[in-house]
């Protein structure tokens, strides 16, 4: 996959791609179906299959103070569309410039000349251009008078509604991991770098790797039977483990964070990239009365955790 940071200009041999374009947050089975149609458009034309999106968020650029709201940071976001095939990401900075583009100056400007795409799909309440003014409609009258093609694929529905982000959200705040999972097509993923902590799990028999969720939706804090791919380093590979997220009550005021228990594990993963799966809700976070209550409890939690995950 290649990543392209600038708009002006992909690398020689990515023109005439048919692209998807969206945010793409979660990469949910609703945004499968939008490159699907694409996959499909990219074939029927021997065009190379992209993603046109944006970074940050354009949420985030509008409202810097919001409360965090993302499924997937931007490194999450890359390794879902490499797994399903994408060639070329386009990965637009979204600044002030990008965001006072008209409609028609951003169908000219970033589709037609920028980057030289021959088709593009979206979803059928695509909105874009300043005050989000251009539509679908309009993206395909902009389309036949630029010189690429348009499809408008209408949203993706299942027996719980439709299917979107915002309901994904919902189910990971009610600590309900596995009715996400089945509205993204895979299990939710907090992906990121070791970080070094206070090593008190180290201290109590149970060594964590410690992971940052700033920027992101916060799931139901707790504990959780997770799935571990280590992505990088002498390490890497599949392993089952528990995971903390939260703040830790038993320690005081801490900032949010996930910290993972690998099962059967011996190593030093400081400075590797994890993608950590939330497969099932364990319990709430708690303060207990001494340290070898803990203990005890997390003994508990891996015993449930290695029972579940050996079914999923």
């Amino acid at each position: 996959m290649q990543t392209f940071t600038k708009w002006t200009g992909p690398a020689p041999g990515a023109r005439g791609a048919a692209a998807a374009i969206g945010n793409f947050d979660g990469v949910h089975l609703g945004h499968r179906q939008v490159i699907e149609v694409t996959r499909a458009e990219a074939r029927r034309r021997n065009a190379p299959l992209g993603i046109l999106t944006f970074e940050p968020h354009p949420r985030e650029f509008f409202s810097p103070g919001a409360a965090p709201f993302r499924l997937m940071n931007a490194e999450a976001k890359s390794n879902r569309l490499a797994k399903l095939g994408i060639e070329h990401l386009y990965q637009l900075p979204f600044d002030a410039r990008l965001a006072s583009l008209t409609p028609e100056e951003f169908a000219r400007q970033v589709i037609a000349e920028g980057l030289g795409l021959s088709h593009v799909v979206v979803g059928a309440d695509f909105c874009f251009g300043k005050g989000r003014a251009g539509t679908a409609e309009d993206l395909k009258r902009f389309g036949a008078q630029m010189g690429f093609g348009v499809s408008a694929v209408d949203l993706l529905s299942t027996n719980g509604g439709a299917v979107s982000s915002t309901s994904i959200r919902d189910a990971l705040t009610d600590g309900r991991p596995r009715d996400a999972a089945a509205m993204l097509g895979h299990w939710h993923r907090i992906e990121g770098e070791v970080l070094h902590g206070d090593a008190r799990g180290r201290a109590l028999g149970y060594p964590t790797a410690n992971m940052s969720i700033h920027g992101l939706h916060r799931p139901r804090f707790g504990v959780y039977a997770v799935k571990v791919d280590v992505l990088s380093g002498p390490h890497a590979g599949s392993y089952d483990g528990a995971a903390s997220l939260g703040v830790r009550p038993m320690f005081g005021e801490n900032v949010p964070n996930c910290e993972s228990f690998l099962f059967d594990f011996k190593g030093d993963l400081y400075g590797t990239h994890l993608s950590v799966a939330l497969v099932e809700f364990l319990r709430d976070e708690a303060k207990f009365d001494s340290l070898n209550a803990l203990v005890a409890q997390m003994e508990k939690d891996c015993t449930r955790a290695r029972e579940i995950l050996a079914d999923a």
